[in-house]
């Protein structure tokens, strides 16, 4: 029996400044739990607590929330069947999709990204685990919060567009396409660095993997000249499904990284979930080292990590790329490369599912461009053969 935690005589139009939130999960337990963590913060709401994603589908009008929380697993229609069902219904509505740790789940998730999912969250094996439900429950929150602000900001029709084509160009999220605005008057812009790069760092979080897919299939004559080094803010087990799915969509070697192997070009490196991947120099090789240290910037793997021990490697030779994400990650490497003579790159705040990571390094002005995604690959390309402009 669903239960519902609003009172269904309010009217759907009648909107708070909160963010609404639909929690569909055939466990009991997760539900109760997870709707009093967002019952806890001041700005936002659970507007119903459902058993599956039938449910879900039936009821979305009548709830009409801003932002589902969407288990993959569940009895009469799972997750990943109702997630295109939801969309059809509600072109805007933010759909996290949260699952346990497997194999299986984390393809699924990555499958989910694609249909239109505007992101994923790993549930913790067991509720009792404190450390573990702690930092579900902080990532969940921070996702709600942020994902859900900018829905809400971005109000569109609910009629549905076609699912993309495999290859498309352009990520799809949950969220609502969001037309490009005029361009920030106040953005500081520094030129590229003298140097030719040697490296392509790229550091992603929220909307990542959609945007890591589109870049990598675009920047072939870069990863052949020089290698590239990629952190994304995600779980074990899903970057080792992620960086499979690099290796397809760039046609080059993709894999984690692992400790203590030689970097070469022509190779894509990823830091695997739940470790930090820096680099060292070894005799004239750069290699990779790993770290089990504790989180920075509340993240493991981080991007700062990765972009200021590549500055003892490489000095001034170094490219990178700020894309979309949560958070402030990868400005203070960022800041650190540009300061030895490296050059920064930015996603815009049109084209990201969250201007968070991209957003600090512009506003700190540490950037040379600011681009929106179907733009980047063709600037790097530009940049690699020699074009400083």
């Amino acid at each position: 029996m669903s239960v519902a935690l609003t009172s269904a005589a309010v009217p759907t139009s009648t909107r708070s400044d909160k963010v609404r939130v639909m929690v569909v999960d055939d466990s009991v337990v997760i539900r109760g739990m997870i709707s009093r963590w967002i019952g806890a913060e001041p700005d936002m709401e659970v507007v119903a607590s459902l058993r599956t994603g039938l449910d879900a589908v039936n009821q979305l009008e009548r709830f009409n929330p801003d932002v589902a929380v969407l288990d993959i697993e569940m009895p009469d229609l799972d997750g990943i069947s109702a997630l295109p069902q939801l969309l059809a219904k509600k072109r805007d509505l933010v759909i996290i999709m949260a699952s346990t740790l497997t194999r299986r789940n984390a393809e699924i998730s990555l499958k989910a990204l694609s249909l239109g999912a505007s992101d994923y969250i790993p549930k913790p094996e067991s509720t009792r685990e404190a450390t573990a439900a702690e930092t579900f429950r902080h990532d969940l929150i921070q996702k709600i919060r942020h994902l859900g602000a900018k829905a809400r900001r971005s109000p569109v029709h609910t009629t549905a567009s076609p699912p993309l084509a495999p290859g498309h160009d352009k990520p799809r999220t949950g969220l609502a396409p969001v037309a490009a605005p005029a361009a920030p008057t106040q953005i500081t812009r520094r030129s590229f660095g003298l140097l030719q790069p040697k490296v392509l760092l790229i550091g992603s979080s929220t909307g990542g993997p959609q945007a890591l897919m589109s870049l990598v299939a675009e920047i072939g004559p870069v990863i052949d000249r020089v290698p590239v080094l990629i952190t994304q803010h995600m779980p074990p087990t899903f970057t080792t499904i992620l960086a499979e799915h690099l290796a397809r969509t760039s046609k080059r070697p993709a894999h984690e990284g692992i400790d203590g192997e030689s970097i070469r070009p022509g190779q894509i490196y990823l830091a695997p979930g739940g470790r930090h991947m820096r680099i060292a120099r070894h005799g004239i090789d750069a290699t990779i080292v790993l770290d089990d240290g504790p989180p920075v910037n509340f993240c493991k793997p981080a991007v700062d990590p990765m972009f200021t021990s590549a500055i003892d490697v490489w000095q001034g030779s170094i490219m990178s790329v700020i894309l979309t994400g949560m958070g402030s990650d990868g400005m203070r490497g960022g800041k650190d490369i540009v300061a030895a003579g490296g050059s920064v790159i930015a996603q815009d705040e049109a084209s990201s599912v969250v201007w968070g990571m991209p957003g600090a390094a512009v506003n700190a002005g540490i950037c040379a461009a600011v681009l929106p995604l179907n733009q980047i690959a063709s600037k790097l390309v530009r940049v690699f053969a020699g074009d400083r402009s």
